[in-house]
């Protein structure tokens, strides 16, 4: 059993116990336990003068690494609730998440501070004093007590957030030990953002146990050699993906990176549907077991994750199927007919959960609170998932999709609605319908097909639509593509047919071929094969690909092509925070060069 009633309490036991060991590591800098404990203890000290105590919530603002970890246990040590505030997300989503939370204080670093400037706020830096011999924060977190608020895509159009108790994730940890054995020797990577809950494990993983974080920059995420890399340099030994993030990673198999040994002795699959057969390049190499692939089904409003289940080398050849095994010990999965009741072996049905890891509910939201966590026969609280799953004759569960239109892409749950109600925000959107198309090997994107209004002119709608969206939602949240339609069509029961329109978008672009090497990129080229893989019909030449829809997958596909035109060998993370075209001409330029990569392009 984990010793300790909140989160904290764990974590600084840990810290006492030997504060010299590394507790975070992050390009070349490492923090011990004992500084990570002095750092949030400090930042919890300055949060209570200002007021903060149990039942507050504080924004979290920065980028992953060693400050914003500790500004993430000063808060819970001062016994509020963090709120992820991505400095990544438009300015127009952070207006709405401090609106929505009430948050009038922040701890940031500078690229939080940068982000909300402007804002109503208090700002407190990461990266003030220590304690140093301070008494140590009296009065901490309990296990009914929030840990954070992390919000979901909504079906109203808005996001939701969801409200999770510390006890709720350290019964995760509980529960899941003789599956997984974590322990002080153990070296987890942090490849997710605060604002999605996969970081909970990551994170909590690791400190509670005594073992170390391994903070992987942005750049390396989008670089799979790179992160193939580090996760051999790093001595890593467990890996948690989305299976979409884990098919770019496989593509670093054939590289001189993919040679390296790695550590790895478990790699945890969440967040979205996984394709068995998408696992056997891997397989092929490692096999299934070593490391154990472990496939993982989860909800935000039920603690990270919900079942477990090992794979196993026959799965591979049946990718048809999604298994995700059996429920968390304290946790009950029943599978639900349209009328509540249970369906037998074999019949599809709505995934409730019950038990401990249940959430307390949405912020400010008793009417879809009351919709969605609702009490089963036994009287025990139940979610109520939106998910479709199929329990097998040997009491296993296979995960079949949704049962409304929500999408899973790259781990996020994202609500059409939510999309669509920002687009229609625009003077000449007709209609407008939201829906995933994959582009080919798993590289799904969103599609919004609109209808302009009568004398609307449609390029030039759909090129204020994509900027108007940039400003407003988060990269994961803006389509890849806005196609032009006369009109949209409709089910039999006059709901808008989106598997009719993603299944008539666009085919996949051509491939191209190897063409002469040029001394330099010229941007005319380089851009023909950004809007061939991402098949847009312009491109501004300094725009982010990621702000224009390019999903890693994407970005990936661009890297090779232009690897192959100009005879290079870039992995994607000479490019730094900013991929654009005029950035990717420099580096490419630079490396035919041999110079030195420029700052900016």
């Amino acid at each position: 059993m984990i010793p300790g009633t909140s989160l904290t309490d764990v974590f600084s036991a840990q810290a006492r116990r030997d504060p010299r060991r590394v507790a975070v590591s992050a390009g070349g800098a490492r923090t011990s336990y004992g500084e990570l404990d002095a750092r949030s203890e400090a930042i919890g000290r300055r949060l209570r003068a200002r007021g903060v105590g149990a039942g507050s919530l504080v924004g979290l603002s920065g980028h992953r690494g060693a400050g914003l970890i500790a500004g993430l246990l000063g808060i819970l040590k001062a016994g509020a609730a963090y709120v992820p505030l991505d400095p990544a997300y438009p300015p127009a989503r952070l207006r709405y998440l401090i609106e929505d939370t009430g948050v009038k204080l922040v701890v940031a670093d500078a690229a939080g501070r940068s982000a909300l400037a402007g804002h109503d706020i208090e700002m407190i830096d990461v990266d003030g004093p220590a304690a140093g011999d301070d008494p140590r924060l009296d009065g901490g977190p309990s296990a009914g007590d929030l840990a954070y608020v992390i919000h979901t895509s909504g079906s109203t159009g808005a996001p939701k957030g969801v409200l999770v108790e510390h006890g709720n994730v350290l019964r995760l940890f509980e529960q899941t030990e003789s599956w997984f054995g974590f322990g002080e020797r153990d070296v987890w990577t942090m490849f997710h953002s605060a604002s999605f809950d996969f970081s909970v494990w990551e994170m909590w993983g690791a400190l509670l146990y005594g073992g170390r974080l391994v903070i992987v920059p942005p750049a390396v995420t989008r670089s799979p050699a790179d992160l193939f890399t580090l996760l051999a340099d790093e001595g890593v030994t467990v890996l948690n993906q989305t299976p979409s993030a884990f098919r770019q990673l496989c593509t670093a198999l054939d590289t001189p990176a993919g040679n390296a040994p790695l550590a790895l002795r478990v790699v945890v699959f969440g967040g979205e549907r996984l394709d068995t057969g998408m696992l056997r390049p891997w397989a092929e190499r490692f096999g299934t077991e070593r490391p154990q692939l472990v496939n993982m089904y989860g909800i935000t409003e039920t603690t990270v994750h919900v079942t477990y289940r090992p794979i196993r080398a026959a799965d591979l050849d049946r990718p048809q199927v999604s298994p995700i095994g059996v429920p968390i010990p304290d946790l009950r999965v029943t599978v639900r007919d349209d009328r509540g009741a249970a369906a037998p072996a074999g019949t599809p049905g709505e995934i409730w959960v019950s038990g401990p890891g249940v959430a307390r509910g949405y912020l400010d939201r008793p009417g879809l609170t009351a919709e969605r966590f609702v009490t089963d026969e036994d009287g025990r609280r139940a979610y109520r998932s939106g998910d479709l799953a199929v329990r097998d004759e040997h009491g296993e569960l296979h995960y079949l999709g949704r049962i409304d239109d929500q999408i899973k892409i790259r781990g996020f749950r994202i609500e059409p609605y939510e999309i669509e109600a920002v687009l229609r925000e625009q003077p000449g959107v007709a209609e407008v319908v939201v829906a995933a198309h994959d582009f080919g090997d798993g590289d799904l994107r969103l599609v919004a097909y609109l209808r302009p209004e009568a004398g609307q002119d449609g390029d030039r709608l759909t090129e204020d639509l994509a900027r108007y969206a940039a400003e407003r939602l988060p990269r994961h949240l803006c389509p890849a593509r806005y196609e032009l339609v006369a009109e949209i069509p409709a089910t039999p029961q006059g709901k808008a047919d989106r598997a009719a329109l993603a299944a008539a978008a666009p085919a996949a672009g051509p491939t191209g071929g190897a063409a002469e090497a040029s001394a330099g990129a010229d941007p005319d080229a380089v851009a023909e094969i950004v809007r061939e893989v991402l098949r847009r019909d312009t491109l501004p030449y300094d725009a982010d690909l990621f702000d224009l829809g390019a999903t890693s997958l994407a970005f990936i596909r661009v890297i090779a092509r232009v690897n192959e035109r100009w005879q290079v060998s870039l992995t994607g993370s000479e490019l730094g925070e900013i991929a654009s075209v005029e950035r990717l001409c420099a580096v490419v330029r630079a490396a035919r060069s041999d110079r030195p990569v420029p700052t900016h392009a």
